[in-house]
């Protein structure tokens, strides 16, 4: 057995591991009863030190500098997958499994406190578990910042996002920071001068809702022989490939919400499940990163569901669900519905345009807690600042304010920048595919969408981390990553 087979068998190990990690925190997040949160969390951290030391044993090295010696008797899958094996290894080695283990209980610990807090919008029931996780964060990028020679920051950022780095987004996001402000204003005057939309009256039916939004996840060709949907308090998509879990949340008196966070997990579930199946087990068959994982939720969501010709196919659809009747059930009232720009509160709920804004935010406070220049117990003052500076508004209470995103609990951070990367490369993949499939509205039109996802099958999902983000979507789009096709699309 070559050097470079031991090291796929042992990755194939590994991943397996973190495969079953991630089936234990959705089933967290969505069934366990909050009794059982202490032993899942050992369940996990344990788990975790164990894919830990996999990769990070003292032979390990020597096994890698072996295979690289080789390279001339690898193919160009296998040479990048042996990249992507080093790089793994170099973030795993730079700490101890003890750290692991107490960054993962934290986490753990953390979220289920983050749910209760956020229940009685009570900052304070977080802050303890909050601190202790920010400290084995500021840990963990300091110990991975002086293994790559980079920041802190970039080192926790080039886990989401390999290769990229706080200049690049303080480029993209200064400029959109330059553009955003004065174009939302815009949007809002044009806004208040049109016909105002009407939302709808509920209530809706949560089966309804649920049914409606599983039928355009088939449609967009979800294999639920593969995965499933269910609900919890925030959406996100985890599990593996194979088996990809989905959550939603649903408001019995605006079935919007719900289904526009459905479509956006969608467009994570198809870029798991359309991976390359050759290289399910080994790092070259992961995700390229969060910035193109991101992309695909967004194109759904955002580009996609909110286009006139979907609303064309989707609104019979909805009004059925429903029994939607009269001036409120129109085309063009739900046109103005989906394309409404506001100031509002809660990401997730954002328009495309207030979006950036958001995540902008978030940058800004991670980067000043994860230094120690924003001390935990002030960061809802400080995330209320940065609402009013930003968007204008200011939240009435933490539930609204810096609750609302279980991130940070979660031990994601650097995480939060590339939402935005993934809106930006949203707009160049969907202008590109539009380009590239001439009759695409036609077909969406029609409900069909064989055309559009087998066009990011080809050109991202079965890519799986074969290239980089921006040269993939070089390939695909003839830029790297940009904003003016993103500002454009706005426009």
């Amino acid at each position: 057995m070559s050097a470079y087979e031991k090291l796929e068998k042992l990755f194939k190990k590994k991943n397996a591991l973190s495969g079953a990690s991630a089936v234990l925190g959705w089933d967290s997040a969505v069934m366990m009863p909050d009794g059982g949160a202490e032993v899942r969390a050992e369940q996990q951290a344990t788990i975790g030190v164990i894919a830990h030391e996999l990769i990070t044993g003292a032979e390990i090295s020597d096994v890698l500098d072996t295979a690289e010696q080789e390279l001339s008797s690898l193919d160009e899958w296998q040479k990048a997958n042996l990249h992507e094996m080093r790089h793994e290894w170099q973030h795993a080695n730079a700490v101890d499994s003890d750290l692991v283990e107490a960054f993962s209980l934290a986490t753990s610990n953390c979220e289920m406190k983050w749910r209760q807090a956020r229940e009685e919008s009570n900052f304070g029931l977080l802050a303890p578990s909050l601190k202790e996780v920010v400290n084995l964060s500021q840990k963990i990028a300091t110990a991975k910042g002086e293994a790559f020679g980079v920041s802190p920051y970039d080192a926790l950022l080039d886990q989401f996002e390999p290769g990229c780095n706080s200049e690049i987004i303080d480029t993209l996001f200064a400029d959109l920071e330059g553009f955003l402000p004065d174009f939302l204003q815009k949007v809002l005057e044009k806004q208040a001068a049109d016909t105002s939309f009407e939302m709808p009256e509920g209530p809706f039916e949560l089966k309804a809702q649920k049914e409606l939004g599983m039928s355009f996840m088939k449609a967009l060709t979800f294999d639920f022989e593969r995965g499933r949907l269910d609900t919890s308090h925030h959406p996100f998509t985890g599990g593996v490939p194979d088996d990809v879990r989905l959550t939603t949340r649903y408001e019995e008196n605006d079935f919007t919400q719900s289904l526009m966070g459905t479509l956006h997990e969608t467009g994570h579930a198809l870029y798991e499940q359309n991976l390359p199946k050759k290289w399910r087990s080994q790092p070259i068959g992961n995700a390229r990163g969060m910035a193109l994982h991101e992309s695909q939720s967004l194109l759904v969501e955002m580009q996609l569901s909110r286009s006139p010709e979907f609303l064309i196919y989707a609104l019979p659809k909805i009004r059925d669900a429903f029994n939607g009747e009269g001036d409120h059930w129109s085309f063009d009232n739900f046109k103005r519905l989906y394309h409404h720009v506001e100031r509002g509160f809660i990401r997730v709920d954002a328009d495309e345009v207030t979006y950036p804004l958001h995540v902008i935010l978030r940058y800004r406070l991670e980067k000043a807690m994860l230094s120690g220049d924003l001390v935990i117990d002030d960061l809802p003052a400080s995330w209320n600042d940065g609402m009013k500076e930003l968007l204008g508004i200011t939240p009435p209470n933490d539930k609204l304010g810096c609750l609302q995103d279980i991130h940070w609990p979660g031990g994601a951070i650097g995480y939060f920048p590339t939402y935005t990367m993934g809106a930006l490369a949203a707009a160049q993949f969907y202008k590109a595919a539009k380009e590239a499939l001439p009759d695409l509205p036609e077909q969406i039109g029609k409900g069909d969408f064989k055309s559009l996802v087998g066009w990011l099958k080809k050109n991202v999902h079965e890519l799986g981390s074969l290239k980089s983000t921006d040269t993939v979507l070089k390939d695909a789009t003839g830029e790297a990553l940009q904003t003016t096709a993103f500002k454009d699309h706005l426009q």
